[in-house]
């Protein structure tokens, strides 16, 4: 490997590190949700998105410069811009609470950030393999494994789609849940993407 290629792979090892702070975080204020403390915890959620967007910016820098890249550049733009969409999204779940001033929550959606941990622990081990992905021998199984939790997500999604639905006593409060279950699937969407832009990279390069 190029001394220059490590660059890119360090950089998105961080934006996954990210990632796997702002889930933990999110789960964190789920299981400690108290309305009154939300602005609060926007901060700090919004904290690790804007750390991915220096990342972000970073690589769109490097690009814009290099002359030689390891991959296509455009993978490795796009690959940077999917795990920005990760943090969005994560950060976005908390926005919405906040928009719709959730007072309580459902258990469902604490179950579902703690997938998204998973999604984003996977995503995590998977760029550490990165850089080594002509030689890897765990990524395959690791891109996988992204597709396995993302398929339980889906599952959750719709238990928890069809119980909100059948349990509806207000609309307003239906409606909400509605967005940010939306929101939650969106992301666990995002961590694959992410992991199928490796495997595309992976195939077109080896």
């Amino acid at each position: 490997m190029a001394k220059g290629d490590k660059f890119y792979y360090d950089n998105f090892a961080e934006c996954a590190s990210l990632a796997k702070k702002a889930a933990a975080y999110l789960v964190e204020c789920l299981e400690n949700y108290d309305l009154c403390k939300i602005e609060k915890m926007l901060e700090e959620m919004h904290a690790f998105e804007h750390s991915a967007d220096m990342k972000k910016h970073e690589m769109n820098e490097a690009l814009a410069k290099a002359f030689v890249t390891p991959v296509d550049r455009e993978d490795l733009d796009l690959m940077s811009q999917q795990l920005d969409t990760v943090l969005d999204l994560i950060e976005e779940v908390l926005q919405k609470m906040y928009i719709y001033n959730i007072k309580t929550i459902e258990p469902a959606a604490v179950d579902y950030a703690k997938h998204l941990v998973r999604a984003c622990d996977i995503l995590g081990d998977i760029m550490a393999e990165f850089e080594n992905f002509k030689k890897s021998k765990k990524l395959h199984t690791l891109i996988v494994a992204s597709n396995d939790v993302e398929e339980e997500c889906d599952k959750l999604y719709l238990a928890t789609m069809h119980e909100l639905t059948k349990n509806s006593t207000d609309v307003l409060t239906t409606l909400s849940w509605y967005k940010i279950y939306d929101c939650f699937e969106a992301c666990s969407d995002a961590c694959e993407h992410v992991s199928e832009c490796v495997g595309s990279i992976v195939m077109k390069n080896t």
